[in-house]
This record gives C-alpha cells, structure tokens and sequence, in this order.
C-alpha cells in the first residue's frame, strides 16, 4: 500500500493555523475574562451575593408631630398584625373559617393564605394593624401556626380636631395628606436590616458573618400651633356649624409677626385615623389654602391700605357723600344700606363699609397703582405654606381692567383668593407692613437625644407698607369694631381691629346664585400691637341674615378673645368704648358677693342670673368673681355655707 507523504510546508502551515487558533481563542477567553473582572464583576458579585443572601427587615418608627409647646398631636401606637406559617396548621379550613370570621375575610380567601407553600405568609391588608378587639379575640382562639407580629400604626390624640393639617399615613405608615405627606422623608426615617448568607436550600452559612444595619427613626416635628388655640377654633366652628348648617366653613389663626400658623380647620373635618369612612374631597380639599372666592368687604382693607400709603386720603379731614349708589361707566354700584350713608368723614366710611367710598377711593389710586399693591401683598400668586393643594386665586388680567372691574376689585368684588392669602396679606397690614410666608413646621427634633436637627426661621418676603400707614390702618379697623360694622367682635379688656365681608357666591354659569353668600370676618388684637389675627368664613348659613357682621363676626371676637387668655396677655383698659345700638345691651360687671348673707342678694339686684350650691345663709365663693363682664341674662354660681363653716373656712 502506497502512503501520501505530507510536505514539510503542508505540517507548517496546519501548525501555524492551530497555533493561531489556540492565540485567538485564549484572547477571547481573556477579553471575556477581562470583561467579567472589570466591567460586570461588581454587577455578578452583586447578584451572587443576593442569591446567598437573606434580609430581615426592621422598620423604623416614624416621628411624632407636635404642637408649639412639645403636645402631641400625632403619634404610633402598637397594633400587631397577623402572620401565619401554612406547616404548623393542622386543619387549614378550620383555621380560615375563624380567622375569616374576625379579619372581615372570606372563608375562601382566609384559606389562600393559610394554605400556600411559603414559610410564612402576612395577612394584608385585612391582617394589618388589627383593632385592640380583634387581637383579644385571635389571643383567645390560641390558633397553631397563627401569630401576632409587632407592627404599630397612627395615632391622633385629638380625633378629628387639625384634620387637614396633620393629614394621614397609610398602612405602611407611609404619609398620604397634610403634614404626613408634606414632611414625610424628614417623618418616616430609614429602614434597618439582619442580613445573613444561605445554601441553596436555605440553611445559614455559620462561617459567613451576619450584618446587620439598625433602623434610623424619623424625627419628630415640632410645629408653631398652639393645641389651645386649635381647641377654641374647633369649638366655635363645631357651635357655628350646628347653629347654622353652613354649605362649609373655617377658620385660621396666624402670629403676625411670623407667619406662623397657630390653628386652622374647616368644615366638613375627618378622624385621620378612619380616613376610609368619608369622600376623598373631605380630605383632599383644604379650604382655608385651597378654595378660592370672592372676599367681599374684608379686601377693603387692601384698598385702605393702598391708598394710606400714597396719600390719597385723610381719614379724619376728607369726607365722602353716600347717596346710596355711584356711577361707573353707566354702571351703578350700590352701597349695601339701601340709600346711603350720607355725609361721612373717611374713617366713617371704613366703619360703615361703605362701598362708594372705596369705588372713590380705587378710582383715584388707578388701575397701575392698586393692582400693585394687590400683588404687592401676595394675591395671585401661592404662599407657600408647607402644606400641599394650595391654590393661586385669580385676579383681572391687566387687558381686562376697565373703570368697572377697578371699581369693583376696590370693595373685594370680581376677584377671587384664598383665606391663607386674606391672612398673610392682613397680618402685613397691620404688623408694620411686613408681608411673611405662612409656615406651620417650626423645627425637628431627634428622636434619641430629643435634641433640635433643625429649625425653620420665618420668612420675610418683602416690606410693602410703612409703619405709619399700618398704624393709621389699625386705628381705623379698631374703630370697626367699637363703633362700625363689626361691633359684634367686641372684646372686653382687649383693643380688637376687623373687618367684616358679605360675598355673594358666583354659581357654575359665572353668575351671582340668589341668597347664598360666604360671610366672613377677619381680626386682630391687641390692635395697637397684634399677637394674633384670626379669620372665620361660613359659607352660605342657614335661618339667619346673611351678613358678615351677624354671622362671623361675633364667632372671630370669641375666638380672639378666648385665645389671649389661653396666650396669656394681660387684658388692658385702654382701649375705645364699644358704641352700643339696639339690640345691642352693655355687658354686666358681676358684683363682689362673698361674705354677704343670702337674705342681703335682693340689695345687688342685676340683670344677671344667680344659681346657688350648698346650704346656708352666707355666701362663701362665687364663680365668676366680681368685676367680670357678662352678658346681660348670663349665670352667676353662689356657694353657701352656715356662718360657722364660713368661719372655720376663713
């Protein structure tokens, strides 16, 4: 047999190929390798390390809201929810039956989860955060593979008092609303974990160290309302409610010398904690920042203002006739006493909120000067407050402003704000001209050493009146209220400023709805240095005259007036004499009764009636005490005891 004989070039060129093949495949192998250790190592070792890995994860408590003096306002309480392990439970029908029973479940979906191929399943959501009720009762049953795991959920203390401030969390404790939401990174904290490494069937790896990252709390928030202030505010619009069945209503309190909001509520309100039980627009819809109408009379004071600081003016020498009604470009504008107030001095004019006076008043300041000034002290544009849902309000269009529309923004008429706007810019008003940015988060807190992280300093946006026109403004608004339109926010021992406001609604088609109106009042005190100022709005109240200064303003004068002595300043006697007008009646000071025999009573005959406790024939104690000033017909409680008693009592 004859064999081929290979050449030497043939041997050659088969090794150059093989060792050419073997270069290029080594350079693959390390190209490859080069590219699993330096661009998707880290990405490989991190997935591994996933694969080997197992995380327990610890939440951290979220962070308490309080008031301005450390209250509580929102808390967590505990509220264990339900894990059951499906290898434990013997008769899984059974089970779901009675945890289906107490966990508002189906039998059918109780059994999914206590029947499915896992290590342990969480009840969710019907499991979680359980009422105090319904964990007594899975305690009782003392179920084999069901478990109450610590788990904690939110707590509001005052029920549905600051509902829309403070907002909500979720399940999850996460923030939905109000503060929660707004301020939820700083609230929620950070996550801990126990991280430890596995096999494949899900045994720990004893030589690989655990680790282990503990949760950080999230801070406590401390706000600038006062809870006793809040408490009055709440008070007097739970009374104005039930009384007169309004459409809606609020009201707010700021310092005006910060910005700072001291309360602020609305009606219809919500328990935070039952969120689930009303409309989404009950807790959507913040209405002191979100709902926007027309102010009526309580924007005079923006046109006064205005008009004080060019000099337009002299309240005490320039007077003004009111025949009841003024032409504007074949327009009549009305005042609303039906012929006028006659032949007045400026400040009559603001005290009789009367609206020819103030159509004067915008007519000589001009469209370009007024609407400066509108601006100037924030309408039309947002606040700021840190609260989510805020609205601008809408103001004319510069191509829109003919003599009319300038007339009727002069008296609050055809523009549209928001009751936080009325505030801030009233406040500047009145504290010296200073307009401020509302804020309710005052600092934060940490949770461990209770020591402040940071703190929020008021906001300054801008100086828009002097001091002196802020002074002229508040004399003539303390006048409002001794002797003008708003005498029904009266309060005795303190020198109270205000205005009142009649608006009457604009309906879906853009015109004015008969008989529904949103009577407002906005005041401050002391009025020669103001701590605070309050705004109430009651939108279309029922049974009643469907005015500002029967309705609101009355409510305001409690809410001031109450809320100075919660703040304790010093009530004072210097300030103007209420003018008393039928059916007005001058309070009653309370005489000095104690130590008096019950027979001498009929020598201190007042308009005041007097309820007795106890037995005997002297008067020991006497709630209130002599000197207080009282509605006439209002309640004086006696105390009585024999002559004996008194002396062993002395």
């Amino acid at each position: 047999m004859k064999h081929k004989r290979v050449s030497a070039v043939t041997v050659r060129r088969r090794i150059v190929t093989v060792f050419l093949f073997g270069i290029l495949l080594f350079g693959i192998i390390d190209v490859r390798l080069g590219y699993v250790q330096f661009v998707i190592g880290d990405k490989l070792a991190e997935r591994a390390n996933e694969s080997w890995s197992r995380d327990i994860e610890f939440r951290p408590e979220r962070g308490n809201i309080l008031d301005e003096s450390g209250e509580i306002l929102a808390e967590n309480v505990t509220a264990p929810s339900v894990v059951v392990v499906p290898s434990q439970i013997e008769n899984p029908q059974d089970v779901a039956e009675k945890l289906a029973s107490i966990l508002d479940l189906t039998v059918d979906e109780a059994y999914d989860y206590v029947s499915q191929n896992e290590s342990s399943v969480r009840i969710h959501p019907e499991g979680r955060k359980i009422s105090e009720k319904q964990e007594t009762a899975i305690k009782t049953l003392n179920l084999d593979g069901v478990y109450l795991a610590k788990d904690s959920k939110r707590h509001y203390p005052y029920g549905d008092d600051l509902s829309h401030v403070l907002g909500f969390a979720g399940i999850d404790n996460q923030g939905l609303t109000g503060l929660e939401a707004y301020y939820d990174d700083e609230l929620s904290g950070e996550k801990g974990s126990l991280s430890y490494y596995s096999d494949a069937k899900g045994g720990r790896l004893e030589q690989l160290a655990d680790t282990y990252e503990p949760p950080k709390d999230g801070s406590h928030l401390k706000t600038t309302i006062n809870s006793k202030v809040q408490t009055i505010i709440e008070r007097e619009l739970d009374i104005a409610t039930a009384k007169y069945n309004p459409d809606g209503a609020l009201a707010i309190a700021v310092d005006p010398k910060t910005g700072g909001v001291l309360g602020m509520t609305s009606r219809p309100n919500f328990n935070p904690e039952n969120y689930q039980e009303v409309d989404s627009d009950v807790y959507n819809r913040n209405l002191p920042i979100w709902s926007t109408y027309e102010p009526g009379s309580t924007f005079k004071i923006i046109t006064l203002a205005s008009a004080l600081e060019e000099d337009q003016v002299d309240l005490r020498e320039d007077e003004f006739h009111d025949d009841g009604d003024i032409s504007v470009e074949g327009t009549e504008l009305h005042c609303w006493k039906t012929g006028g107030h006659g032949h007045q001095s400026y400040l009559e004019v603001v005290m009789n909120s009367c609206n020819p006076g103030f159509v004067e008043l915008g007519t000589e300041l001009g469209e370009e000067k007024l609407f400066s000034y509108i601006e100037d002290f924030g309408f039309g544009e947002k606040t700021g407050i840190d609260l989510q849902g805020e609205e601008n309000g809408i103001l004319f269009s510069p191509d829109q402003v003919g003599p009319v529309e300038l007339a009727t923004t002069s008296f609050g008429q055809g523009v549209s704000v928001t009751p936080i706007q009325q505030v801030m810019a009233v406040s500047a008003v009145v504290n010296g001209g200073y307009l401020y940015k509302p804020y309710i988060a005052k600092e934060f807190i940490d949770p461990q050493t209770n020591e402040t992280i940071k703190k929020i300093e008021p906001s300054l946006k801008r100086r828009v009146i002097s001091g002196s026109t802020s002074k002229e403004v508040r004399v003539a608004l303390e006048h409002v209220v001794a002797e003008g339109t708003g005498r029904s926010a009266y309060v005795d021992g303190y020198r109270v400023g205000g205005k009142t406001g009649t608006a009457q609604k604009v309906g879906p088609d853009g015109t004015y709805m008969e008989n529904n109106y949103v009577l407002s009042f906005i005041g401050f005190a002391p009025a020669d240095d103001p701590e605070i100022v309050v705004y109430v709005a009651i939108d279309n109240p029922k049974d009643t005259i469907q005015f500002g200064g029967q309705v609101a303003a009355p409510i305001v004068g409690t809410i001031i007036g109450d809320s100075l002595r919660a703040m304790e300043v010093e009530p004072r006697d210097d300030g103007l004499e209420k003018d008393y007008q039928w059916p007005d009646q001058p309070k009653v000071e309370v005489p000095d009764l104690v130590g008096l025999r019950k027979e001498d009573l009929n020598e201190y005959m007042t308009n005041l009636s007097i309820e007795t406790s106890g037995s005997g024939d002297y008067i020991i104690d006497q709630a209130p005490s002599a000197g207080s000033m009282l509605e006439e017909g209002e309640k004086i409680r006696i105390y009585l005891a024999d002559e004996t008693e008194e002396n062993n009592r002395d």
